[in-house]
């Protein structure tokens, strides 16, 4: 195990507040970029669980991630993906 310590969303020097700033942005984004329906609580959640499955791939495919606007984009793609998979497990008439 490496001596550096992670924060929130995997990254170093993210903390609790800032993951939930970038979740609720991503979450936001997504809900746009799809056209879902979801609240302020459904958009966070979207968004952190985005970015840890936007980060994990992005260190899948060796792609760096740091920053506040990497991170963002990241989370936002991921988000994007997880809203995709649901729909498409519980159907398109579907609303959050």
């Amino acid at each position: 195990m490496d001596s550096e310590v992670y924060g929130a969303l995997g990254q170093p020097g993210m903390g609790l507040f800032m993951a939930i700033v970038i979740g609720a942005l991503a979450g936001w984004l997504a809900e746009q970029f799809t056209s879902a329906n979801m609240g302020l609580i459904a958009n966070i959640v979207m968004g952190i669980l985005g970015g840890l499955l936007g980060n994990y791939l992005a260190s899948k495919l060796h792609i760096p991630i740091y920053g506040f606007w990497r991170n963002l984009l990241s989370a936002t793609v991921g988000a994007v993906i997880i809203i995709t998979i649901y729909r498409a497990i519980r159907g398109r008439g579907m609303s959050y």
